[in-house]
């Protein structure tokens, strides 16, 4: 290669070269100048690929270098190429021949130094925080004692350990773990779908969904920790259903998921502790609680006693008061004995007296009835027929006007004689001889003759 670019610049003298010669000369030159090289710059153009491949640029103020992590080493970076991310590139320079171009493959990365990373965090930070996911308002309560527990970490490590032993020595729930990795390529997307899985558990297995969520990691560097920054996972916090506690870092670490999660713990033996009581507190809090309710019943009851004795001295003997009114009871009864008796005997008065009146009654009507008869034979006695049939005859004109004497009968001219058994007519001048005997006496004639006429009236 030396011989290439200092030979002489004679025409007859430079050697000829194939497109695909020289391509290969120089790809060999660079990788060999360029094998193990750093860059700095800021990531514009970050691409994911279907592949898994990562194409992005570094940019500076006056040039731009595309470059590539293959899908192997992307899902071991540190952090996740994000556009307008200033960081340290680690890798080499090659040459792609297709398009006459050079790119860096890159095999580490790393922010170019804490103070961009912390402008990015500040400026997601107050993106999220406009958007009002971090507002109280939406703050879940954590419940007071969980039934099961579930937790998104790493399987291996000491958290999952922590949280497991002080879960137990506290108060033993129960605790279902997703494992997921909590650093490098991809970690985020598996915590945030690790969180959306835990809220539709019921749904995808035969587990009830946890009553709370610890999401938690270790200590680390801001770009160990730099998933619990991503996007993906603070909406997948603030889309859960059930209460999360996050639990990122040592306690002085701050992630953007602190702000969004619903309670924050210093530390992930901190967050069991935040997830559970003690259960030997709770039974120590339960016995003093049923002592001052039995020693409060007790007061209560005493107080209720001393009410009641207060007024019972207010309130007259009841044993007398109750033989008073059984005194004034009996006395009751014998009166009303009596007021029946008396009554009952007037009553008895009443219906003798009634009968001694219809006795009175009937010897009245049998003495009206005699003196009735006597007056019926009197009157039958004094009778027109008992008259006639004594002999005697009964006068009267042609207007049957009685006749008293004969001066007054020879006045008139025709007479009617009557006697018992019938009338005669008489004539008192011309026909004084003729004397015309009348029929007898018809039934009715006759009962018309015993009504009771008195002489007085003839």
């Amino acid at each position: 290669m030396e011989d290439l670019f200092t030979q002489s610049p004679k025409a007859q003298d430079i050697p000829e070269f194939s497109v695909s010669e020289i391509s290969f000369e120089i790809k060999r030159f660079v990788e060999t100048a360029f094998a193990r090289v750093r860059v700095k710059g800021e990531i514009f153009g970050a691409k994911r690929a279907d592949s898994g491949h990562w194409y992005l640029s570094l940019k500076d103020e006056n040039a731009t270098l595309s470059a590539v992590v293959w899908r192997g080493v992307a899902s071991n970076l540190a952090i996740k190429p994000e556009d307008g991310l200033e960081v340290v590139a680690t890798g080499k320079i090659t040459t792609f021949a297709g398009k006459s171009s050079y790119q860096m493959v890159i095999e580490s990365m790393e922010v170019a130094g804490t103070g961009a990373l912390l402008k990015l965090l500040e400026e997601r930070k107050q993106a999220f925080a406009k958007e009002g996911l971090f507002d109280a308002i939406h703050k879940k309560t954590i419940p007071f004692l969980p039934k099961t527990i579930g937790v998104v970490t790493s399987a291996s490590g000491a958290v999952i350990r922590d949280i497991i032993h002080r879960v137990r020595d506290r108060f033993p729930s129960h605790i279902l773990l997703i494992p997921t990795p909590v650093q490098g390529e991809g970690a985020a997307e598996k915590i945030a779908q690790a969180i959306k899985d835990f809220n539709r558990l019921d749904e995808i297995s035969n587990y009830d969904k946890p009553d709370v969520l610890i999401v938690a990691r270790g200590g680390g560097s801001l770009e160990d920790l730099w998933p619990f920054n991503e996007e993906c996972v603070i909406r997948a916090v603030f889309a859960s259903q059930i209460p999360i506690i996050s639990a990122v870092g040592h306690e002085t670490d701050t992630m953007l998921i602190d702000y969004v999660a619903d309670k924050r713990a210093p530390t992930p033996t901190g967050a069991a502790e935040f997830a559970v009581p003690v259960k030997a507190e709770l039974q120590a809090n339960l016995n003093n609680l049923e002592a001052r309710l039995k020693n409060s019943k007790i007061r209560y009851f005493n107080e209720l006693n001393n009410i009641l004795s207060g007024l019972a001295r207010g309130i007259p003997n009841l044993e007398q008061i109750l033989h008073e009114a059984t005194q004034k009871f009996d006395d009751r009864i014998d009166r009303l004995k009596t007021a029946f008796k008396n009554l009952l005997q007037n009553k008895l008065s009443q219906i003798e007296l009634c009968a001694i009146k219809p006795f009175y009654i009937k010897t009245i009507l049998d003495k009206n009835k005699e003196t009735l008869n006597n007056l019926e034979l009197r009157l039958n006695s004094v009778s027109v027929e008992s008259v006639l049939n004594r002999g005697f005859a009964w006068v009267k004109d042609d207007m049957g006007k009685t006749i008293y004497l004969a001066e007054e009968a020879q006045k008139d001219e025709k007479l009617e004689i009557k006697f018992a058994d019938g009338s005669i007519i008489a004539h008192t001048k011309e026909h004084s001889d003729e004397i015309t005997k009348t029929t007898k006496l018809t039934k009715k004639e006759k009962h018309q003759n015993e009504k009771q006429i008195s002489l007085f009236d003839i």
